[in-house]
This record gives structure tokens, sequence and C-alpha cells, in this order.
């Protein structure tokens, strides 16, 4: 399996704080099954102010920790973006870290707050797209807005932008309600993705296989697979 949020990378933000809390989270998803990650700091401008520069040499250490202790992990970086007016001048920058490639457009995992779908988000959506920047929305199962009324998700879905659910909330694990739109998501044939956001050792771990199982019973086993490897992979290319 290919996941393609996480946040393993030590010190950087909410994630691993260390290098050795970073190397057991590597273990547990190889463990799981997963054969590809890549990891994605936040980039928060204020709180987080991870750029594809400043999350370079943390990435470097990370993969060289890897090596020297024998997981068998391909990772690559990239970075969870934060919807923010920021995103306008760190693309002008070339600062915004991107996923990969979905059909010759770039794709950068865009993350909105958790408490609502801020007004003229659509706008900033649209763009990016114009720049050749195709959203992946981060966890929208999450978003406390979407979760009381997910037509407000339409002008997304209308867009063309992917979208990404935790493993945990399609087994449960954050919860009903966000179990409850993941299930209508993936009814919707609008989930392109499943991903871990994996953080830490015990509440958030980096796992997809429960997730996947819990997917399946609704999208079936082929369906399942395609958004832990078919569709990621896509996006990653060969590395």
């Amino acid at each position: 399996m290919i996941d393609l949020h996480c946040h393993l990378l030590p010190g950087i933000d909410d994630g691993a704080s260390s290098m050795e809390e970073a190397l057991s989270l590597a273990r547990i998803a190889a463990d799981d099954g997963i054969t590809h990650m890549v990891v994605t700091p936040h980039v928060h401008p204020g709180r987080y102010n991870n750029n594809v520069q400043s999350i370079r040499p943390v990435f470097e250490r990370f993969q060289t920790a890897l090596t020297e202790n024998d997981i068998n992990l391909r990772v690559k970086a990239a970075g969870e973006v934060r919807l923010s007016v920021e995103v306008l001048t760190m693309f002008a920058a070339d600062q915004l870290p991107f996923l990969g490639e979905w059909d010759g457009k770039k794709v950068m995992l865009l993350e909105l707050p958790h408490s609502h779908v801020p007004p003229g988000s659509d706008k900033l959506v649209k763009w990016l797209l114009d720049r050749g920047v195709l959203p992946m929305i981060a966890h929208p199962e999450r978003n406390k807005g979407l979760m009381a009324d997910i037509t407000k998700l339409t002008p997304f879905v209308e867009l063309g932008c992917l979208f990404q659910l935790t493993a945990m909330s399609v087994s449960g694990g954050f919860g009903a309600e966000a179990k409850r739109l993941s299930d209508q998501m993936l009814s919707s044939g609008w989930v392109s993705v499943i991903a871990s956001d994996g953080h830490n050792c015990d509440r958030r771990p980096p796992a997809l296989s429960a997730g996947v199982s819990a997917a399946a019973e609704i999208i079936g086993d082929a369906e399942a697979r395609r958004l832990v490897w078919g569709n990621p992979a896509k996006i990653i290319g060969a590395y």
C-alpha cells in the first residue's frame, strides 16, 4: 500500500517529536503492509512555517535513518498545505511542496480548517487550477462544516478536486459523523485516496489496512485497493 499523507518527519510539526519516534512510526507502517509513504508535514504559515526548502534537509536525515535501521519503506517528501492567502505568495516563490502529478497537473494536499469551509475557498482552488495545480482536499470527512452540510463539498467536486479520506475515519476511529460522511463520499465515488494522516504511535498510527477493509465493505475489494495503490501510484509515479 501507498500512504500519501502522514506526519513522520521529526520535530517539524505536531507529528513525530524525535527521530526515534519517527522510526517507530515507520515500523508501524511497514508492519501494516505500507511499502511507500509520502511524508507531509504541515505547511501552515504562522504556526508551522514549513516550505519545500526547509522540509528537504529534515527529510534527507529521515531517509538516511530508515536505511541505517533497515526499515523497508520507500519515501518521498511533500506537505499538507493549509488554505490561506499565503498560498498565493508561496506559489510565486516556488515554496509549495507537491505530492506528484495527475493528468498533467501538479497535485497539492490542501487542508481546510477543521471547523468550517471558509467563504471563497473555491476561488482559491480555481486560482490554483488555472496555474496547473490540482488540489487534493485532505480529510474533508473531518470538517465540521461538511459534516453539517455535505453540499458545501459540491463546488470542489465540480472543479475536479481530488479527495483524501483518513483510514481511521473510514473504520470508525474518528467517530460516527466522520464515518457517515466517509461512507457517503465512498458511495458517491468522490474519493481519490485513503491515507493514514498518521501522527503518533498510540492514538493516530500510520496504518491503512483497517480503513481499506472498511471501505471494501462499501465499494468492494478492487475499488478499495485502488484508493491505496492504483491512484496513489499514479500520483507519485515510480520511485
